[in-house]
């Protein structure tokens, strides 16, 4: 049986790549996975865990630890043996060779009093939470912290929400519905579930709950000509796809041409076939769309502070300078992209942030510059501590 001792060098490997290499966590996960497909569910699963784990308490295991942060061998055994201290795994004393378990435990004991140290977050991040939401920070970073529950979004080009939860039990995987989202389904059991037939075939895609809100609420019917500016690799693309009964035309764009490689394969998969993709390589690939789209989903690049459950090492990459310059990028492309849209037309602008600065604010800013050539029609917030899925705005506008 593999237990973390013996996951000590793969999990050493996967810290080094997350920060010495900048490898996003996912893809570090991935990769030492890759080389242990002996391991079963639940081997992966706790090995994925304690990676998310450590990640997600970065600042806090060190400050328990008392040391900077360090790339060195030994400081990452005693990470992860000061990660099973925080999570209550060591029972007794002995089983904590080089630390000094009474001296950690004052040590935490206070770090719960100090916020930046509790939810482990850099200094910057917190007065940016404090100016953005207020009294809403703490519960709001805190829910942040939890692991997320595995939400995949039913392929309805294929098969029904019902039936697929029966495919699903057959391959003993048990799924709840969330009632606010009508194709989301709940993976009650760990596994690994690009191996599931089910997913081969094309039957359902990984996504987040707020996520998969996104595209119903930019109203896409069939026989629509639709434009996904910010298509990047096609999650919501392929929503729009399953909503649209794949009737109509969908034109995917992006400035990442492997993105949209990427979008190409999985729309095949999911027999999404009224999609076609457009590399943005200069400004004449928007403005030749002037006034063509019935629909336009702008869903720009911005912090993902609302995905931080699933993925930590944002909070560690991510600047407040980044996040200045991400502001001014969807500040943009709300200008540049909008021009896509026909009179009566509406578009959803969209961000997986928790900060009004990337939402509402760049609403009401966008229609002032407008000169309500546009209307707000209507907006939502998806709170990882009321709903309990990602952070998400989303605001639909019409053009009058």
């Amino acid at each position: 049986m593999v237990t973390l001792n013996h996951m000590s060098d793969d999990i050493s490997d996967a810290i080094t790549k997350v920060f010495g290499d900048n490898t996003y966590v996912t893809k570090a996960i991935k990769a030492s996975l890759k080389i242990h497909k002996d391991w079963k569910d639940e081997q992966r699963g706790l090995f994925s865990d304690t990676i998310y784990d450590i990640v997600r308490y970065w600042r806090l295991l060190w400050y328990l630890l008392k040391k900077k942060p360090s790339l060195e061998k030994n400081d990452l055994l005693d990470i992860i043996d000061a990660y099973l201290f925080y999570k209550e795994k060591l029972i007794h004393k002995t089983e904590i060779e080089r630390l000094d378990y009474s001296e950690m435990a004052k040590t935490l004991s206070y770090a719960k009093t100090v916020r930046v140290l509790k939810e482990s977050i850099p200094d910057w991040l917190d007065k940016a939470g404090i100016n953005e939401l207020g009294e809403r920070w703490d519960p709001v970073i805190n829910a942040l912290n939890k692991r997320p529950d595995a939400v995949i979004r039913t392929n309805t080009l294929k098969i029904s929400i019902d039936k697929l939860v029966g495919i699903l039990s057959e391959e003993r995987i048990r799924s709840e519905k969330i009632d606010w989202a009508p194709d989301a389904l709940i993976l009650r059991d760990r596994t690994n579930v690009f191996k599931l037939q089910s997913f081969k075939d094309g039957l359902f895609e990984v996504q987040s709950g707020a996520s998969q809100i996104v595209s119903r609420f930019l109203g896409p019917k069939p026989g629509m000509r639709v434009v996904d500016a910010c298509a990047g690799e096609g999650s919501k693309t392929i929503h729009l796809a399953a909503l649209m009964e794949n009737k109509g035309k969908i034109l995917a764009m992006d400035t990442q041409e492997w993105r949209l490689t990427e979008l190409r394969r999985r729309a095949t998969r999911a027999g999404a076939d009224n999609i076609e993709t457009r590399y943005i390589d200069s400004s004449k690939a928007y403005k030749r769309l002037k006034g063509t789209a019935d629909r336009l989903l702008i869903d720009v690049p911005c912090s993902g502070l609302g995905t931080l459950r699933r993925n930590p090492d944002i909070k560690w990459k991510l600047t407040f300078s980044d996040l200045e310059r991400l502001k001014e990028i969807q500040r943009d492309l709300l200008d540049i992209y909008c021009i896509i849209l026909k009179s009566g037309g509406r578009m959803v602008y969209s961000v997986c942030s928790i900060f009004p600065s990337e939402g509402e604010e760049q609403v009401k800013s966008f229609l002032k510059r407008q000169n309500n050539e546009f209307q707000l029609i209507e907006e939502r917030r998806y709170w990882p501590d009321i709903d309990d899925t990602d952070g998400f705005y989303m605001a639909l506008l019409e053009r009058k």
